[in-house]
This record gives structure tokens, sequence and C-alpha cells, in this order.
């Protein structure tokens, strides 16, 4: 049998695993009184001016009944203003409304109560609060002051029952990093019209964070089979806490002052608040991380916190379960839903938004063997790749599982197999709803139209450079662009199959992307760096490396077109395992390293990454074959249209 790592991953993957879902007004008709109609006198109606009536003036929208606390750790803070606002609607960062005629005052307790005057435009409005200066305790009013808590749709708040919020310091980090990609300057959160949904899963992965109501990390919500983030949230907490609940005493030095200079990056305005330095780190989350962890333990205000210095700021979790074993590729669903597929076990899992498997066992049966690759149409089916199947079913050569959003098989009970499917790895969906399906075991090629009827043919397209094929992903054209693990070359093939050229290249393409200018990125496994090409193929850079790109693997595009990169490191995993993030092809420096020389989450415990996907909410999620483990990266991307047809689109 040839071999390459796609093949020689399987001994490996065994050892690993040995040891490893306006009320309408219904008109009344057919009414009668039961009585024999009488014709009336004929009679001649007097002349009248009818009365002069004013219209009833319409009922104010019920006023939504909010009280809460403003805290620094556990101190209230006194004179604090607070203002309710409602998410923008035309842009990430765009203005918000203030839903108070004037913000209210926290009393000496920090307590606020709202009582009239909240009144949402929508009921899916996302609702957030900010507290604005204050003072705590006998200390003087400090400016800096801060704070936000993301409380939710308006839909979930009531007119009869009183909503609690705490405002601290640990709601406004899960504000801030769950959100980062949707503020804008003055504290707005807004979206697009159109991602309507993905702003709210980002409210949802704040309340996962940290519990709105309480302000303790993490959210009442949070499942069981995560690993909690509040060591790092409460480190993050008790930096801020040391600028909110600065006494001011004599001699000291203002760590308000030393918090915003230690955020501030190069050639940006320096911050004035706690609320926009939290921003400014969460975006730059490899800033000056040791002197920022020593400053937070000046603070006890939360616990448990960090002990130790961490390789960078990201929040990131690890989840578990849903059936994982061995998890390869990955895809987000219109929904916000993630899909996994797992090379052992016949496994497909599922997971919300917030990372709860919706299956405990995962789904098994109609045809999942063992399975590397995943893409979702849109649809919102689910498409899976079996490298091969029960002797029984295409001769032991594999087939394509196609699961509905509700994890049932609409492609029957072995899969389709239809158009030489010959040991499938990889998949990939077109925007006109076409199955690029990838052959390994005879270097060809499978289009299959959404009824899994082929349209390559019987056996499938094929190309004098095409061998041992790993990966693909689709232009703008409707053109394959196929990763050759062996032979330092990457295909492209017309969608008719007429045209194919063969681009030399890179160095074992595990990984492929198409961004949204038409060009090409791929992940050199055996060459440890990138490789960019244009739209026509042409060879922008044979290779961009960095001390953390080793044996690099998934690869996606975000909607600002800039690239993230999981590396394996080595297969054992004996080293650790990082993200690197570079910048896109519309960048002055295409291919410039902007994570830290380590790379991202170098501490996040990733073992063996295969998959890597951006949600519309911007969050990265990554699959660790070599732990089963599902990481999510919170809130550190550009978001993505869901699902993922064809170049990456922002929502």
């Amino acid at each position: 049998m040839a071999t390459g790592y796609r093949m020689t991953l399987r001994p490996c993957a065994a050892a690993l695993a040995l040891a490893v879902t306006l009320a309408g007004v219904v008109p009344l008709t057919g009414c009668s009184t039961g009585t024999t109609a009488v014709d009336p006198p004929t009679t001649t109606p007097p002349t009248t001016t009818p009365p002069t009536t004013t219209p009833p003036t319409p009922p104010a929208a019920p006023s939504l009944l909010v009280s809460g606390k403003v805290l620094a750790g556990t101190q209230p803070i006194s004179g604090a203003s607070v203002q309710v606002y409602a998410a923008g609607t035309t842009g990430n960062g765009s203005a918000a409304t203030a839903l108070l005629a004037s913000p209210v005052t926290t009393d000496a307790s920090g307590a606020f109560t709202i009582t009239s005057g909240l009144n949402c435009a929508s009921t899916s409005s996302m609702l957030y609060l900010i507290a604005r200066g204050g003072q705590v305790g006998s200390a003087p009013a400090n400016a800096g002051i801060a704070l936000a808590t993301a409380m939710g749709a308006c839909s979930q708040l009531s007119t009869s029952t009183t909503a609690q919020f705490t405002v601290n310091e640990v709601t406004t980090v899960a504000t801030v990093w769950a959100l980062s990609q949707f503020f804008g300057s003055g504290g707005s959160i807004g979206a697009t019209a159109t991602n309507a949904k993905g702003l709210a899963n980002a409210f949802a992965t704040a309340a996962n964070l940290a519990d709105p109501a309480a302000g303790k990390s993490p959210g009442t919500g949070f499942p069981s089979t995560g690993k909690s983030p509040a060591p790092k949230v409460n480190a993050l907490a008790r930096l801020l806490n040391t600028c909110v609940s600065y006494t001011a005493a004599p001699g000291s030095a203002n760590p308000c002052d030393k918090l915003f200079q230690n955020v501030t990056v190069t050639g940006s305005p320096s911050p004035s608040n706690t609320l926009d330095a939290a921003l400014s780190l969460a975006r730059n989350a490899g800033n000056n991380v040791a002197g920022l962890y020593t400053q937070s333990t000046a603070s006890t205000a939360f616990s448990p916190a960090l002990s130790s210095v961490p390789s960078d700021w990201t929040i990131s979790i690890n989840f578990t379960g849903g059936g994982m074993n061995g998890p390869t590729g990955v895809g987000v669903d219109g929904q916000g839903n993630i899909w996994v597929a797992s090379y052992f076990g016949g496994v497909a899992s599922q997971f919300t938004p917030t990372g709860s498997p919706v299956f405990a066992p995962g789904i098994t049966g109609s045809g999942l063997y063992h399975s590397y690759g995943l893409a979702i149409d849109s649809q919102n089916n689910v498409w899976i790749p079996n490298e091969d199947s029960p002797s029984s079913v295409n001769k032991t050569l594999g087939s394509v599982t196609v699961l509905n959003s509700a994890g049932q098989a609409i492609s029957g009970a072995d899969g389709f197999t239809a158009g030489g499917i010959y040991n499938p790895v990889a998949i990939a969906i077109d925007t006109n709803g076409t199955a690029w399906v990838v052959d390994f075991g005879n270097a060809h090629v499978t289009l299959l139209s959404s009824t899994g009827a082929p349209l390559s043919g019987t056996s499938g397209y094929t190309a004098p450079t095409l061998a041992f094929s790993a990966s693909v992903a689709i232009d703008a054209n409707h053109n394959g662009w196929i990763g050759n693990q062996n032979d330092e070359v990457v295909t492209r093939i017309s969608a008719d199959g007429a045209q194919t050229s063969g681009i030399s290249c890179c160095n074992g393409a595990q990984g492929i992307a198409v961004d949204q200018h038409g060009y090409v990125w791929v992940s050199n496994f055996y060459g440890d760096s990138i490789s960019l090409l244009s739209s026509t193929g042409s060879i922008i850079s044979a290779g961009y490396s960095a001390s953390s790109v080793l044996k690099p693997q998934g690869i996606a595009i975000d909607g600002a077109g800039v690239v993230w990169v999981a590396s394996v490191r080595n297969v054992t995993g004996a080293a650790s395992a990082t993200l690197t993030q570079m910048a896109g092809s519309a960048s002055a420096s295409p291919g410039q390293i902007l994570s830290p020389a380590g790379g991202w989450l170098a501490d996040a415990g990733m073992l063996v990454p295969y998959g890597v996907a951006v949600d519309a909410s911007g969050n990265l999620w990554i699959t660790n074959f070599g732990s089963n483990i599902l990481t999510e990266v919170v809130g550190l991307a550009s978001p993505v249209r869901a699902p993922l047809n064809g170049p990456p689109q922002a929502p």
C-alpha cells in the first residue's frame, strides 16, 4: 500500500487511543344572533354632524424591569452612571441605541433600579449594560471605571419580574472577550442585520464565561463536559480590579495608568478606562503578558485565578463528549452549531454554539466509519467522507454520509457510493451546492449533487498531477484546488473536469483554503511552512515559515481574510501544539506572522490539532485528534458566514 502521513497516522492514532431548537389576530367570521331579520321602516335619516373624536393613544410599550449592582470585586461602586443599550444592526461595531433617556446612578451599596423607560424596538434586540465612573468606598471618584455586562435578548427579560444583574470586572471580561469582534468606539456593540445569529451566539458565549446575574465565572449553563475558563477570566478580572478599586493612597503609583500603558498598542491611542483597556488586550492578547500578570496578582478579588504567567491572554475552552474519538473534520452550520467527524468509532458529533454536546454518545451508523473530513451545505446538511467501509459496502472503498441538521441520515443506510468513491478523505461544498470529494485511494476527485448523484462520470475526474490527494478547497469560479500530499503539487480542476493544471509549490499539502480574493493558502505538513498561490496558480510564496509553524495541518480564513493555522508540532504530541495567525493576501505584508513567536494557545493543552473552523461570532473551533477534545478560542477571529460554501465571506 502506498504510504503518506494520512496512512501512517493510523498506528499513532491507535496508540493514542490506547494511551489516551406576536400572536396573530384571528378575524371572527360566520357570527349570527339566530333571530329572523325584519325589514326596517323606510325613514329619512336626520342630517347630523359626526362628533369630533380623538383617536385613542396607543398604549406605551411595556417597560422591562431591571435592577442590579455595580461592584469592584465585592465592594460597591457608588455614584456610577448606568446605561442600557440595544446593540446596533448596521455593521460590526455600529452605533448602539441607549434605552434610558437618562442614565441611572448607583446608590451607596452600588445598587441601581430601572422601572420605566426601558423599551426594546424588537424582542430580538441584544441588550447590555455599561457602568461608568463612580467611587469605591471613601476613595475619590474614578473616571477610569467602565464596566459592562451582556444582558441577552430583550425577549429573555420580563415586564413583571425584575431581572437582576451584576456589573463587575468578571462580567466585563466575559463581555469583551466574547463580543470583541462586535465592539466599536465608545462601548458600542453592533453587528450586521444579516448576522443576528452570530451576535446572539456571542452573547450566549459571554453568559458561558460568566453568570451575568451573579458576576462569577463560569456561567450557570456552562457544560459539564467543558473545562472551566474561570482561572484566566478571574486573572483578567483581577487585573481590571487593580484600577477599578484604586484608592489613591498617598505616594502610591496609579495602577490605572500602568494598566492603560501596558495594553496600549504602538500607533494606537492609550485607553482611558477599563472597558477600552480590556478590549485592547482582547484584541492584542500577546501584549506584555508577564507584566500584566504581575499586576493582576496585586488583587485577590476573584478566585480561582492563574498561579503562573499564561502564554497569552486568549480565552479558550476545551470540550469533551459527544462521542468524539479521534476528532478530525470540523464545520459550523447556519445556527452556529459545531459538527465534528471522528476517525475512530464511526461517529459524528454535534455541539451547541456554547459547546454542549447535542447527542451524548454521538451519531453512529448510516455508513459512518473512518472519517477525516467534514463539510456543511447551505441547507445545513453535514457531509462526511468515510475513508473505508465494511466489505458489503462499496467493496470496502468507503462512502459519503450525509446527515440533516437533526442528525438523521439522508444518504441511505450506507452513505453515497456512486461516482467512483475510492477511499474519500476530504470534502468541500461549492456555492452551487456541489460536493467535491477527494479520493485518496486512486487519486481521483468525485463531484456529487445535493442528492448524491455523480456529476463527474462513473469514476470521477483525474489529472496527471493528482497523487495521494488529501485536501480540497473551492474558489469563486467553481474550480477545485486539490492538495497532494506526497508530490509537492497542488492541482486545479475546473468544475467540468476539462481543465486541469498542476503547480509545483508545496511540500505535503495537508490543508488548503481559498480566501475572499481568490488566493490559495496551503499548509505544508512536511515543509513546516504555508504557501501562497494567486488565483491563476502563480506562486506568491513557496512557504512562509515561523517557529510556531511545525507540521501545519488545519487551515482556515476568517471574515477579514486573516489566516489561521493549527500546527501539530509532532505526531507524538511531545511538544505543545499551537495556533498561528498570519496576515492575509490583501494586507501590506501577506504571510506576516501576527501571533506570538510560539503561536497562540501554547498553554491550552492542544494535542495533535487537525481541523480549524471559524464561526459567525468570531470564535475558532479546533479538533484535537490526540485527546478527543474540541477547543474553542473565544472571539479571536473575524466572523465568517456559516456554513462555509466556497471562499469565506463576512456575514
